[in-house]
Parts: structure tokens; C-alpha cells; sequence
């Protein structure tokens, strides 16, 4: 399996000539990096006017490796080659390295590039990529992952501290600036001697501009766990990543990434963890496109799979697919709480915590959440629930600037004092842990620590109830105190200020919490009422869901007038695999039959299942297919478009995954699969938009809207030129 690294953006606020110069002090020795034990210049070319310089080396590496692994292995010393192109006009230096030793058994390729910045022409870029494919190695395989990760992660953890090192000996001898080069006042400059290879020494670094990070015989892992790499890599190529760099007041760029923003916003993260972060962002600008969520959000995800990529993205992509289909990106300035939740509801913020974090204070003894479901629903309660929980994160960014240190999570008081059985109700438990599944899910990683004072005798039969649905590692920041033993050394005052205690848990602190009380009955529901007001509130978008049954596909019928009409769509996989189609027929299939069944909530949206291709028709006859199939698998976002070539029906089609091809001609009706309705394996949803845009209007639209699955659309080369002005989202308006 080929491991990857990719670094952030390194940026020295020192010219692009300066750090060439702080580089050649690293030769002929570099004793800051004892590994390398001794280099020789292989070749040299300068070309005429000396603005290009390629250097090639074989370097010699003295790995960190058990006697036993070397002597099994037969050698000593790792033996790397690397170019090295330094163009004085252009202000860059590449460099590209690979393995010489076992390089039948194991393949490394790393290319390093600095370069003047984009935004200051007087500060410097410095980034790198790595690859690492470990085809056998004697049955050591493991260990030497191991070795690779750790000396790899060493290396570039060391890589800046020597730049700067030289660039400090630079200043202290008075030089602070080198002229730049031009035609006219520089000639080329001489070959140098190579140096001797000493195995007694320490020798000339490698890369006379090789990254110091690239130091070492492996590129780096995927993550940082004791144990096997993780499995599969992000798609290979370097990320994007050069940009400004981010003062302690600058917001996040876009679109990039370098060192010092993620110290400012995201925290000290290790290299692992920095390649995971934007690899995992490179993975999801490529696939879906302008949907990309903030730093923040991705390394809350890393985090909550501890860095494994592949996990990572599995619910990050289900999140994302969430957030979109019950539109949560909105909910601040969409939702407002009915005027039973502000006189029952027991929750507020309230300032922050020791370490800076937002407080939530939640007197969950006092709330009659009997009467608040009765009254709203679960539906209610629940996107209430989840405004919280943004509103957190806006909070956490305003901590992050007021502090000047990242603040990714907040701390949560729960006051049980008033808790007894009549919280126990089941309708109120279910809505609860539905509660708790929703935001585990979605808000990984936000909560920081949360204390539970005055627990009652009743508090354990609650918690077992609860707490097998709460992450294990969200368990760990429980801190639970019975009667008042919060009061007293290692309670409440060792994570709050004492300024800020509430009054109503002993402090001088007022706090705008509502009291709570029962929730009177004339505000009540029937059954009847809180159903409908349930569906009400996750249908009021411009998406539609719909069923997708074996043997009985959705499908979606488009009349075109004119010709070279697009038509587009933007639809999400939210459970099972689909199989996705477009055809065409001259004339209007039959009146279209629904399915009775479906059912609406957040966790599991509701939908219809509509067939249009009557039974007798025959593919290539009455009707024909227009697009290849496109396999979508569970998560996926998929945005595609299709100019139509004559006037007629389109019929979009959705079809469960594993049904025959030959199905369409012979599709079984609602009737025939009721059987199978309620078997979930054989069941899959989608969300979807469509629009259908006349020819003069498409082109500077259909950008934002092509397909990530290269080669569906018929516009993915054709648009790709188009006014970026001009695009626009559809699923935005």
C-alpha cells in the first residue's frame, strides 16, 4: 500500500536569496543532521548565462535501524539519489529524491520546492511531498514502517530549526540581505569540488537544496498510531497549498494552508497529523468541490478517528451529506425557537471556562422534558439541540482570535439537582438518545470536558440508559459529582473562575438560565399534530427525498421543449448504493404510481419511490439511454449535467445496486415489491435537485455543477472555461 505526506506551507519571512544562502551553510558539513554521513556530487551542470543550476548526489544515510534488521538486510548505510534545480531567474529551487538500496523491495520519492512567496516577494516557500510503497523486506515490513515513520517525522519536525539556525549565523555576521540575480551582473558561477565521502564524520548534508525535512529514508505515514500504517491514501499529487501567511489576527485563507496559520488556528499538530489534515482537505475540494467544510471541522473528524484517513472520511462524508440535506449550514439565521423553549427550556452560554472555552450551563433537573415533548416533538427538540451545538462553534472561532490560541471545543454544566423519575418517561429517553446519536455523529470532537453536579440516587439508573450510547472517548471527559463535593478542592473552582460560578451553585455570578417549571398542558399536542409538525420541518427545502427499493427504482421525469436544453442535478446518497440513469423517450410514460410508505425524520428522511417506464415498453425502442450508468456509492455527492440532443421526456433514474441491467425493460411495479419494503438491506434514499436551464443561460452556470465522476457529464470539458462570475450554485437558490 503507497503511504503518503504531504507538508503544509513553511514560510521564512526572509527574501528567496537570503534562505539559498542560509542553505549553503550547510556545506561541506551539517553536523544539525548526524544521520548523513557523507554525499557525492555525481553531476553538475550550470547553464550559460548561470541563472540554472542542477546538481546531482548520491547520499549516504546511516538509518537508525536494529543491528539485526541490518545484517539481515546486508547493508549499513541507506544510499539515496537526488536533483536538485536551482533557477536564479525564476527564484525556485526543486528537488526530487529516491531510494537507490532495496529499491526492489521498497520504493521512496519525495520532491521538496521552495519558492518566492505569492503575496510578499521578500519571504520564502518551502513545501513537500513524500510517497513510501513497502513491497517486502524480509518479513520486517512492520518494523520498518515503524523506523520510516519515526525518523521521517524527526527530520521535519528539525528541518526549519537549521534554516533558522543559519539564517541567525547569517544576521549575527551582519548579513541581511543578497542581491538577486540578473543577466548583467552575475556570471555562472564555478563548479564547486565535490566533497569526500567520510564514514567517520558527519559528511555535507544531502540536498545542497533538498528540504532538511527530506531527510530521511521514508516519506511519512498516515497517521501516528503504534502499528501498522493506515490503509489507503488520499489520490496522489501535491496539494495547493501556497498562499499568504496568516498574521494572529488574519482569518483562515480559502483555499490554503502553511505552518504558522495552523500553530495560530488549529493547534501544534505533528506532521502525521498535518499531512492527514491536508491530504483529507485535497480529497474533499476534489470531490466536492465548493462544499468544502472549515480546518476546524476536518480535524475535529481526524481527530475523532484518531488520524486514520479512511475512517475519517467515511463520516466526514455522511456529515457533510447531513448538514446538506437538512440544510444545518442555515440553522442560525433559519431557526427560531418557539416561545416554549425560551420560558422551558434550561440551557444558555455562559462566558468561558479556565482555558478559555465557551461555557454551556444546562439545569437538567429543572426542565420538564416530558412537557417539552409533548408540546414540540421530537423534531423540535432536536434542531434546537443542534443550534446549540453551532452556535458552540461560532463561539469557539471568537475565542480563538480573543485568546490568540486555538479554541476547538467547549465545556458543558449539567445541574441534576430536581432529576428524578418523571425525566426517566420513555417517549423523553428515546428523544434524548436520539439526541445523543445525532450530534456523536455530527459534532465530533466539540465537547471538552462536561461536569455533572448534584447527581441524585436516581442519576445511575439514567446513566446506564444513556451511556452506552455516548463515544467511549467522549465518556472520558465526564466528570460526575454527587451532593455538593463539587464545592471543595478538585471541583468546580479548578475549571472555573470563581467570578463566573452561577449563583444558583453557590457563586456571586448571575445567570440568565431559565428556571424552567412544568410546561403547562394547554400547550400540549395531539399525536396527530406533533407527526405533522415533524414532517413539516425537515420537507421545507428545496430537496426531495425518495426510496429506492430492489426492483423498484425512483425515477424523475424532465419535459424538454427546446433542444440543447441542460438539464442539471445535484443529489446526495444518504443510505445504500445507486446506480444512476438517464433516458430519453418520445413520448410520455403513464401517469406515475407513489409509494405509500414513506415515512419522515431527520436521522431517516422521508421520500417517495415513483416508476415511469411502463413494463412493456423496450430499451432502443421506446425509449433509449442517453448517459453511461454511474455507480454512486453510500455518502457520495454527486453534481452532473446533460445537454439534450432532441425535445421530448428525460426520465432520471435511481436504481438499487445489484439489480440487472435488464431490469429496466421489465421493471417490477410497487405492488410486486411491498414484500421487500421493509427489509433496510434492500432499501436506499437519496436526496436530489434538478433544474432544467435554457442553452443561452447554461455555460457560465454549469462550472459549479459539473460531476465529480470525471467523464459522466457531456459539459465536464466543455464548461471547464466558463466566467467564473457567472456560476452559481443551484442547489443555492
Amino acid at each position: 500500500m503507497v503511504q503518503k505526506y504531504q507538508s503544509p506551507v513553511r514560510v521564512y519571512k526572509q527574501p528567496f536569496e537570503l534562505v539559498m544562502a542560509a542553505y549553503e551553510r550547510r556545506f561541506p558539513t551539517c553536523p544539525l543532521i548526524p544521520m548523513f554521513v557523507g554525499s557525492d556530487v555525481v553531476e553538475e551542470d550550470v547553464s550559460e548565462d548561470g541563472s540554472v543550476q542542477t546538481v546531482q548526489r548520491r547520499c549516504a544515510l546511516d538509518v537508525d535501524a536494529p543491528r539485526l534488521l541490518k545484517r539481515i538486510a546486508g547493508v549499513d548505510y541507506v544510499y539515496f539519489s537526488q536533483n536538485n534545480t536551482l533557477n536564479r531567474r525564476e527564484r525556485t529551487l526543486h528537488i526530487e529524491s529516491h531510494n537507490e538500496t532495496f529499491s526492489n523491495r521498497v520504493i521512496i520519492h519525495e520532491a521538496c520546492c521552495y519558492s518566492v512567496h505569492p503575496e510578499n516577494e521578500d519571504w520564502t516557500c518551502f513545501e513537500q511531498s513524500a510517497s513510501l510503497d513497502i513491497k517486502s523486506f524480509f518479513g520486517f515490513e512492520s518494523t520498518v514502517e515503524k523506523i520510516a515513520m519515526k525518523q521521517y517525522a524527526t527530520s521535519i519536525k528539525k528541518g526549519k530549526e537549521i534554516i533558522e539556525f543559519y539564517l541567525k549565523e547569517l544576521e549575527d555576521e551582519g548579513i541581511t540581505q543578497v542581491p538577486r540575480w540578473s543577466l548583467s551582473s552575475t556570471p555562472a558561477p564555478a563548479k564547486p569540488p565535490p566533497p569526500a565521502v567520510s564514514s567517520s564524520a558527519p559528511a555535507p548534508c544531502v540536498e545542497p537544496p533538498a528540504a532538511p525535512d527530506a531527510a530521511v529514508a521514508a516519506p511519512l505515514p498516515a497517521n501516528a498510531n503504534d502499528g501498522d500504517l493506515a490503509n489507503g491514501a488520499a489520490d496522489a499529487g501535491t496539494v495547493c497549498v501556497l498562499g499568504a501567511l496568516v498574521d494572529s489576527q488574519a482569518g483562515a485563507p480559502e483555499d490554503k494552508l502553511d505552518a504558522d496559520y495552523i500553530i495560530r488556528y488549529l493547534g501544534d499538530l505533528t506532521p502525521l497529523q498535518e499531512s492527514c489534515l491536508i491530504r483529507l482537505r485535497q480529497w474533499l475540494q476534489e470531490t466536492h468541490k465548493d462544499k468544502i467544510p472549515k480546518d476546524e471541522h476536518i480535524l475535529r473528524f481526524l481527530r475523532a478517528r484518531d488520524f486514520n484517513m479512511d475512517k475519517a472520511r467515511e463520516i466526514l462524508c455522511q456529515s457533510l451529506t447531513w448538514r446538506k440535506q437538512h440544510q444545518v449550514d442555515y440553522l442560525l439565521e433559519t431557526w427560531a425557537s418557539p416561545q416554549v423553549l425560551h420560558d422551558h427550556y434550561t440551557g444558555g452560554w455562559h462566558h468561558h471556562d479556565k482555558d478559555g472555552r465557551p461555557l454551556y450551563i444546562l439545569r437538567l433537573g429543572q426542565m420538564d422534558t416530558k412537557g417539552l415533548v409533548r408540546a414540540l416533538g421530537e423534531e423540535s427538540l432536536l434542531r434546537h439541540v443542534l443550534s446549540i451545538n453551532e452556535e458552540g462553534l461560532r463561539r469557539c472561532e471568537e475565542n480563538t482570535k480573543v485568546f490568540g490560541r486555538p479554541i476547538s471545543c467547549w465545556t458543558c454544566l449539567v445541574d441534576l439537582e430536581g432529576l428524578n423519575m418523571r425525566h426517566l418517561w420513555r417517549p423523553g429517553v428515546k428523544a434524548l438518545l436520539r439526541i445523543i446519536e445525532v450530534v456523536e455523529a455530527n459534532y465530533p470532537e466539540t465537547l471538552g470536558r462536561l461536569l455533572i453536579l448534584r447527581a441524585p440516587r436516581v442519576f445511575p439508573v439514567l446513566w446506564t440508559l444513556v451511556s452506552p450510547f455516548i463515544d467511549e472517548n467522549t465518556r472520558k471527559k465526564f466528570l460526575i459529582y454527587a451532593g455538593n463535593d463539587y464545592q471543595g478542592p478538585g471541583g468546580l473552582v479548578d475549571y472555573i473562575d470563581k467570578e463566573v460560578i452561577p449563583d444558583f451553585l453557590g457563586g456571586e455570578c448571575m445567570c440568565e438560565v431559565p428556571e424552567g417549571g412544568l410546561v403547562p398542558k394547554s400547550l400540549y399536542r395531539t399525536a396527530e399534530e406533533l407527526e405533522n409538525e415533524d414532517i413539516r420541518l425537515w420537507t421545507e427545502t428545496i430537496y426531495q427525498s425518495a426510496s429506492v427499493f430492489k426492483g423498484a427504482p425512483h425515477e424523475l421525469l424532465v419535459e424538454i421543449i427546446d433542444a440543447s436544453s441542460v438539464i442539471t442535478w445535484d443529489f446526495d446518497v444518504c443510505k445504500g448504493d445507486v446506480v444512476f440513469h438517464i433516458y430519453h423517450s418520445k413520448r410520455a410514460p403513464q401517469t406515475p404510481r407513489k409509494d405509500p410508505l414513506a415515512t419522515h425524520s431527520i436521522t431517516s428522511p422521508g421520500g417517495n419511490n415513483v416508476q415511469l417506464i411502463d413494463r412493456s415498453w423496450t430499451l432502443g425502442q421506446d425509449y433509449s439511454m442517453v448517459e453511461s450508468p454511474l455507480t454512486c456509492k453510500e455518502g457520495e455527492s454527486v453534481q452532473g449535467s446533460h445537454v439534450t440532443r432532441w425535445p421530448g421526456f428525460y426520465i432520471l433514474q435511481w436504481k438499487f445496486q445489484g439489480t440487472p441491467a435488464c431490469a429496466a425493460t421489465n421493471l417490477p411495479r410497487v405492488d410486486d415489491v411491498l414484500a421487500s419494503l421493509q427489509v433496510s438491506s434492500h432499501k436506499c434514499k437519496v436526496m436530489y435537485y434538478t433544474e432544467v436551464l435554457g442553452s443561452e443561460d447554461f455555460r457560465g452556470s454549469m462550472t459549479s455543477l459539473e460531476s465529480s465522476h470525471s467523464g459522466f457529464s457531456q459539459l465536464s470539458a466543455a464548461t471547464t472555461s466558463s466566467s467564473q462570475s457567472q456560476s452559481s450554485s443551484m442547489i443555492s437558490r
